[in-house]
């Protein structure tokens, strides 16, 4: 079965480059055999095991895994808005700070749980938060950051810590492009109360669909898990009844005494939990992530070197100071001076077979779902506007070789007229 998917030779111009991919090997396809021939299918062993294991690599106290990164995100704002966290409990109407040049789903759980996003500016070439906008923007009614580490490049971690110090602000760190990088020396995904992953396929790691979310304090764990599993307010593991010894004997809400805990809910919750099979994979795919981590940068590096001379057309990527990214993707904008436009290099690259992506959704806020929905703006968001109309990334997963990249850079030069 593993030569079904063993890989051609690379033929510039008629093999395709994919921007992004999985790789795996019989360690993954064993692992998924296995764990369907144990068929408990839903959340179980396997998960537990993954989850143990996720949070001691990131360097969190405690893991979740969902069905999906965006699941991720969804679960950890929405865990902060429990009323089991008092005063400090997100409310309706509350703001948090964020950014609109990103991936939706960064976003859309504020606009789920009834708060109101501030979204502030980016820098160009690292595409992440203007340190002075996102200073500014703090008003009396926020009470959190929730950003991502864009394409794997940090965030300012120095100036949110700081100012999620002086203003009591949650920091919800989405790190599902970023998994492996690090800020002075110092994880990614342990800088906020609670990060986020994502193990689709495209990401550092994949369990198919997947994802998780870390948590550093223990009072946060039967949070996490009673939104994550349906609301309910028991925290039995799957197939476990009765850890409380006191199944029958709890009072709650209006409920009559000793209804049975395993059917309390304590919270609106949902059912976001993952599979055996997903985790078993996920077990394998760990193994692979040093590896995975060197590639990348290996990758990011080698285009940076090759694409230098075209500077004057291209805006090439800068990495956040004092971080060693992990990186997602290549990204670059397109000058003004450049004799193509964004939208004829992504055209001519993919004539060549050469996949590229836009930056998620440019600015979200003209984007059709956005438009009306609640929002504070802070300042003009003319880079994020940039971002949208000039900008693309090109991959640099662990999938491609020397050769792919090489056929990358010349087309690149090719197409702007710069043949080698």
């Amino acid at each position: 079965m593993i030569e079904r998917h063993t890989e051609t030779g690379f033929v510039p111009g008629e093999s395709a480059v994919p921007v992004t991919g999985k790789v795996f090997g019989q360690e993954e396809l064993s692992a998924a055999v296995q764990a369907s021939l144990d068929f408990w299918l839903t959340s179980g062993p396997y998960t537990a095991k993954f989850e143990s294991r996720f949070a001691k690599t990131v360097g969190m106290r405690h893991a979740f895994m969902v069905n999906s990164g965006s699941s991720a995100n969804l679960l950890a704002l929405t865990a902060l808005t429990s009323s089991k966290l008092g005063e400090r409990a997100l409310k309706s109407g509350d703001e948090v700070l964020t950014v609109a040049a990103g991936f939706p789903t960064t976003v859309t759980p504020i606009l789920q749980n009834g708060l109101v996003p501030v979204y502030v500016d980016v820098d160009l070439a690292t595409y992440v938060a203007n340190d002075q906008a996102l200073e500014a923007a703090i008003g009396p009614k926020t009470k959190a950051i929730m950003m991502a580490h864009t394409l794997g490049n940090p965030f300012n971690v120095d100036l949110v810590e700081k100012l999620a110090k002086e203003h009591d602000l949650w920091v919800i760190e989405d790190s599902c492009d970023a998994l492996g990088g690090t800020y002075r020396g110092k994880n990614l995904g342990t800088i906020g109360d609670l990060s986020t992953f994502s193990f689709y396929p495209a990401h550092h790691i994949t369990t198919g669909e997947g994802g998780a979310v870390l948590a550093k304090k223990v009072a946060m764990k039967p949070i996490i898990e009673s939104f994550r599993d349906w609301g309910r307010d028991c925290w039995c593991a799957p197939g476990c009844d009765n850890t409380c010894l006191k199944r029958y004997d709890w009072k709650l809400g209006q409920l009559p005494e000793g209804f049975d805990h395993k059917y309390t809910y304590s919270h609106i919750g949902y059912n976001l939990k993952s599979g055996d099979i997903q985790a078993a994979i996920g077990l394998a795919q760990l193994d692979r992530l040093e590896s995975f981590v060197e590639l990348r940068r290996r990758n990011w590096n080698y285009l940076l070197k090759g694409l230098t001379d075209l500077n004057e057309f291209l805006l090439l990527p800068n990495s956040t100071e004092h971080s060693d990214p992990s990186w997602f993707g290549f990204a670059m904008t397109v000058r003004d001076g450049s004799p193509k436009t964004r939208n004829e290099i992504v055209q001519a690259l993919n004539e060549r077979k050469i996949a590229t992506r836009l930056l998620f959704g440019g600015n979200l806020l003209r984007q059709p779902a956005f438009a009306g929905t609640v929002r504070r703006v802070h300042g003009e968001l003319t880079n994020t506007d940039i971002v949208m109309n000039n900008t693309f990334w090109i991959g640099v997963w662990p999938g491609l070789s020397i050769p792919m990249l090489d056929y990358m850079i010349e087309s690149i030069h090719q197409i702007l007229g710069k043949g080698k």
